[in-house]
């Protein structure tokens, strides 16, 4: 049986607690009622208070401090509301705590947005490790030294796992149930609380903001540049141009403070683009593939289809609120 320690903070979002326990309860239920063995000893662990307060009107009576324990397999870091400054200086004694079992042997995951805890304990430098879309940004400046795969639903390396954003996260839950427990058990938990087993893509949620935090003068002006033009047909080279750099110099400088080439930049402004309009509208696909500024159907939907993980067909079928058939 393995020992799972969730842990709980004032910051912590409800349901990422929530659904881990309501999960790995049934979990043990499923497996009882086969005859077999409960899979997980399920506690929640927390700092010092043994009733904790949530930021929304909910409560958890902690049966364990992190003090009182001595050792567990697994440690579950929730995702969190608020700014990840505030929450982490909030929780050093979690991240160290951590830190700490994690020297120890024990294996750590993270929900969601938990993953600037093991981000900041240091367990994920040289590796790989996802969380939610919005955060991955905030994450590569302020953690370089680790691999962010934005794309993923989930990372496994060395006993460390992290997952995609917000409900996707459960996902990571039903992995290691399979992990665990094994495939039949998980896939009977994955068909009654209704999560899609192997998803491996979270692209396709994912809005793109533009990577703004930065404070190269230049590149800004280029943003905003490639942001207004991206419907026409522009080089890099104008682009350099614009930014009063040569190319070479451009590209250097661009990659640094976006973390994107020109290129990949200004596919992503189309993407986008495209997106919104399949989401909103019924245009045919030839009709917002000029829109985004493409000539060719076939390198749209190759380029779509990297940035979001479906094809434009599929991200309409998915989204689109009127639900309009492709022509």
């Amino acid at each position: 049986m393995k020992t799972v320690s969730l842990l709980i903070y004032e910051d912590a979002v409800l349901s990422s607690v929530s659904s881990v326990m309501d999960i790995l309860v049934a979990t043990n239920r499923f497996l009882a009622e086969a005859g077999k063995e409960p899979a997980f000893k399920l506690e929640l662990v927390s700092e010092k208070m043994k009733n904790i307060q949530l930021h929304t009107p909910a409560q958890f009576i902690c049966f364990k401090t992190i003090d009182e324990v001595k050792h567990t397999d697994l440690i579950l870091a929730p995702a969190f509301e608020g700014s990840p400054d505030t929450v982490l200086e909030k929780n050093k004694a979690l991240v160290n705590w951590i830190r700490t079992m994690h020297a120890c042997g024990t294996e750590v995951a993270s929900l969601c947005l938990g993953s600037y805890f093991l981000a900041e304990a240091g367990l994920l430098n040289g590796k790989s490790c996802t969380s939610h879309w919005m955060a991955l940004d905030d994450m590569r400046n302020r953690y370089p030294g680790i691999n962010i795969l934005p794309d993923k639903v989930m990372t496994d390396e060395d006993g460390i796992y992290t997952s995609g954003g917000a409900f996707i996260s459960l996902n990571l839950v039903l992995y290691l149930i399979e992990k665990f427990s094994g495939r039949e058990i998980s896939i009977q938990v994955s068909k009654v609380f209704s999560i899609d087993m192997d998803r491996y893509n979270q692209a396709h949620f994912a809005v793109f903001q533009g990577q703004r935090r930065h404070e190269d003068e230049g590149i800004l002006k280029a943003q905003t540049y490639i942001e207004q033009h991206y419907d026409q047909q522009i080089s890099i080279e104008q682009i350099a141009g614009i930014a009063n750099m040569s190319k070479r110099n451009f590209v250097r400088r661009f990659k640094i403070a976006t973390h994107n080439t020109p290129l990949e930049y200004l596919q992503r402004v189309k993407i986008e683009s495209a997106k919104k309009e399949l989401e909103n509208s019924a245009l045919n696909i030839n009709t917002l593939m000029y829109n985004a500024g493409y000539n060719d159907q076939k390198t749209f939907r190759q380029v779509f289809k990297r940035y979001t993980g479906l094809t434009p067909q599929e991200y309409r079928r998915k989204y689109s609120r009127a639900g309009a058939e492709l022509n």
